[in-house]
């Protein structure tokens, strides 16, 4: 069982950074892969990156503005985000799977609680 909590969301203007973790536990959790996606009021859940041994993955939309990274010894993942524009707007949440990353949210049994990100223009 794998527990996620996103802290770091908040109010900023357009070609802010801002960045997000998800804190987990769980003794094993180097072992998984962690996707973070977002939804938008009215929109469907959108996957923004995930991270794992395989490497870091970004939707277009956001690659070469945002970061993904992990601290196995805090047991944490980021994601860095800069050059932030009003569609960044979104709750924010993370997911973690067992080894390999996926671009579904249907692939991820563990979910954190989302975290709001609002960029005002």
């Amino acid at each position: 069982q794998v527990q996620l909590v996103e802290s770091g969301g908040g109010l900023v203007q357009a070609g802010d950074s801002l960045r997000l973790s998800c804190a987990a536990s769980g003794r094993t959790f180097s072992s998984y892969a962690v996707g973070w996606f977002r939804q938008a009021p009215g929109k469907e859940r959108e996957f923004v990156g995930a991270i794992s041994w395989g490497g870091t993955y970004y939707a277009d939309s956001v690659k070469g503005r945002f970061t993904i990274s992990r601290d196995n010894a805090k047991n944490t993942v980021y994601l860095q985000m800069n050059s932030l524009k009003p569609e960044d707007t979104a709750v924010y949440s993370c997911a973690a799977r067992p080894r390999w990353e996926s671009a579904s949210p249907y692939e991820y049994p563990y979910w954190g609680q989302g975290t709001q990100v609002t960029v005002s223009s």
